[in-house]
């Protein structure tokens, strides 16, 4: 059996049938591919297997480590269906655990985004004519509107938009789609300045973020935008676009929002994802209560 053949049809399985986004389809290929460079044929040899998994460990970070081995057990699992393994699932009989330590994630301070969309649009007030700008300003504007991911933004099409009424339909994870709704009218007046200034373009690719060429506004070249800004911007942490989403169920936790709208919002399919953002709104109450609760203020005799 050629397994490299194999793995082209497995992704083509993925990319069709499961209808994986392309940022997961392009993990896959990477982590199977390494994997069946290093194994060969011994694809049924547990020793040679968990002699892999011991390397990864040496090289890479535990969270690393758990998506590519991930992403093998799911290529066997394929497999075994197919019928293609000839003896039984070898990772039936192998055992991994993991303990990872829990980081929290990078949000963007209050006063780094205002400072941002401050410059963004003071360059819009000095350079109205350029249309890159408005594009750019309604990229960061709804970042922070929505809590999307990067690719969901890139790939959004005109169709997606209905720029009268503020609704954003948006593709997640395994082309889950979720609804969005910005109230905010200047982001919404922004993204039709935006329209009007690129409309053939758009109407042309049926993307509504293009670049200079009328295609698609690339994950990447957003990233390069975002960091742009906002070192022009003079904020000196490194901002990514993964960090307004952070940001926006931070925030709105700490706004009292319940967590089941937030969990909505982002597009999470369990709560469990969701509630990580309860540990840093729960730091912002320890420090509003630290320094704001009247007891603090009150002077209470103390018995000697």
């Amino acid at each position: 059996m050629d397994m490299m053949q194999e793995m082209g049809r497995y992704l083509e399985f993925c990319q069709y049938r499961k209808e994986l986004n392309p940022n997961t389809l392009k993990a896959y290929r990477i982590d199977l591919k390494q994997y069946l460079s290093y194994i060969q044929n011994d694809i049924l040899l547990k020793s040679k297997i968990e002699e892999y998994i011991t390397e990864l460990h040496k090289k890479y970070k535990q969270k690393t480590v758990k998506r590519k081995i991930a992403s093998i057990k799911a290529f066997y699992k394929y497999l075994e269906e197919e019928e293609l393994l000839e003896g039984s699932n070898p990772f039936d009989r192998i055992r991994v655990k993991f303990k990872e330590a829990e980081s929290l994630p990078r949000i963007i301070p209050r006063t780094d985004i205002e400072k941002l969309l401050n410059y963004m649009y003071t360059i819009i007030e000095h350079s109205g004519k350029l249309s890159a700008v408005y594009r750019d300003l309604s990229i960061v504007e709804m970042f922070f509107a929505t809590g999307a991911r990067v690719y969901e933004i890139s790939n959004l099409k005109r169709q997606d938009i209905d720029l009268d009424n503020g609704i954003i339909k948006i593709f997640g994870k395994g082309s889950k789609e979720r609804y969005v709704q910005i109230g905010n009218q200047e982001i919404l007046q922004l993204m039709k300045e935006y329209y009007k200034r690129n409309r053939e373009e758009i109407d042309e690719s049926g993307f509504f973020f293009v670049n200079r060429r009328g295609k698609r506004f690339s994950e990447q070249s957003i990233r390069r935008m975002i960091r742009k800004y906002s070192k022009q911007a003079g904020i000196s942490l490194p901002v990514t676009p993964h960090m307004f989403r952070h940001s926006v169920a931070t925030y709105l936790l700490e706004e009292g929002v319940d967590i089941m709208y937030i969990q909505k919002i982002l597009g999470h399919s369990s709560i469990k994802t969701t509630q990580i953002y309860l540990h840093i709104a729960s730091k912002k109450q320890l420090e509003i209560l630290k320094e704001r609760h009247p007891r603090n203020q009150m002077r209470i005799r103390r018995a000697a």
